[in-house]
């Protein structure tokens, strides 16, 4: 199996993509692994797993990102963020990852921990861009890189140009690829596609997914993505609130669509951020045609 998200991507059909985030605790940990293991016949183009800064969180990250290069046939992407960490410690985690067989790394500076929109103060030791972290990866080995594109906009960036300038930055400084935040509009992440590539940056960027299946994920979404619910999804999801029932039908409905508007524009993949379930990923994935094709 190929083994760089790259070469998944460099297929003649669209991908699908899922991230998982560390678990706290033993139970949690079991529900990750189920639902990795459930996803794993359906081939996805790779397994992203999300990082937290210091103590056991990090940790988690490291040991389920190996565990998923070891003993599963997924590729596995780690996350990795500038939070509280030396540079030196940035090379220990990445030589960590290189040790377990990661080769796909995406690289964000990430936010303050009490107060994602704090002052952000860097590490004394530390670096302070995003675009420095994917200098320092891609120094340190052959590892294929990532980074965070924000089809609203970052929430500390002015504008739109300023933060796709940022965005720029980042590809320059060495990424393969970028993955896109939630939003609620496909037209808000072409354009944020047709300004990159009005500035020469041709990298492949995959849409973030999020299977809004409870109201509790629709929060999610508009905290993930930094706006609010546009009224026109609003107007499809908000009579279903007080039924949980139809909200997955109407929240699913609503996604696929997003999705195969997202596909008929070209995209070559689809990252769907999965709260560490499976079966929503799965129902819209299947919907979308994009499971493997069996002999």
């Amino acid at each position: 199996m190929a083994g760089t998200v790259i070469e998944r991507l460099g297929v003649d059909r669209p991908v699908f993509s899922v991230e998982f985030f560390p678990p706290r605790n033993d139970d949690e940990e079991r529900v990750l692994w189920r639902a990795v293991r459930q996803l794993e016949p359906l081939d996805p183009a790779f397994v992203s797993i999300t990082y937290g800064a210091g103590g056991s969180s990090r940790d988690r990250t490291i040991r389920t990102t190996g565990r998923i290069a070891q003993e599963t046939t997924l590729v596995p992407m780690a996350h990795l963020t500038a939070v509280e960490h030396s540079v030196a410690e940035l090379r220990n985690v990445i030589g960590w990852y290189a040790a377990v067989g990661v080769r796909n790394i995406l690289a964000v500076r990430g936010d303050p921990p009490q107060d994602p929109m704090g002052e952000w103060v860097p590490h004394p030791q530390g670096i302070e861009y995003a675009e420095q972290l994917v200098g320092l990866v891609r120094s340190l080995g052959p590892f294929c890189t990532g980074v965070a594109a924000s089809p609203n906009g970052h929430p500390r960036s002015p504008d739109l140009e300023v933060d796709t300038d940022h965005l720029v930055r980042k590809i320059r400084a060495g990424a393969d690829f970028a993955i896109a935040q939630l939003f609620f509009r496909p037209d808000d992440f072409l354009r944020m596609r047709d300004r990159l590539a009005a500035r020469g940056c041709h990298v492949p960027v995959l849409p973030g997914v999020m299977p809004l299946t409870t109201v509790r994920t629709l929060h999610k979404t508009v905290e993930l993505s930094g706006s609010e619910v546009p009224p026109e999804v609003a107007a499809r999801l908000e009579p279903h609130y007080d039924n949980p029932a139809a909200f997955r039908t109407a929240g699913l409905d609503f996604v696929t669509e997003l999705c195969e508007r997202l596909l008929a524009e070209g995209v070559p993949g689809l990252h769907f951020y999965t709260l560490n379930r499976s079966t929503a990923t799965r129902e819209v994935v299947a919907r979308l045609g994009l499971l493997p094709i069996r002999a």
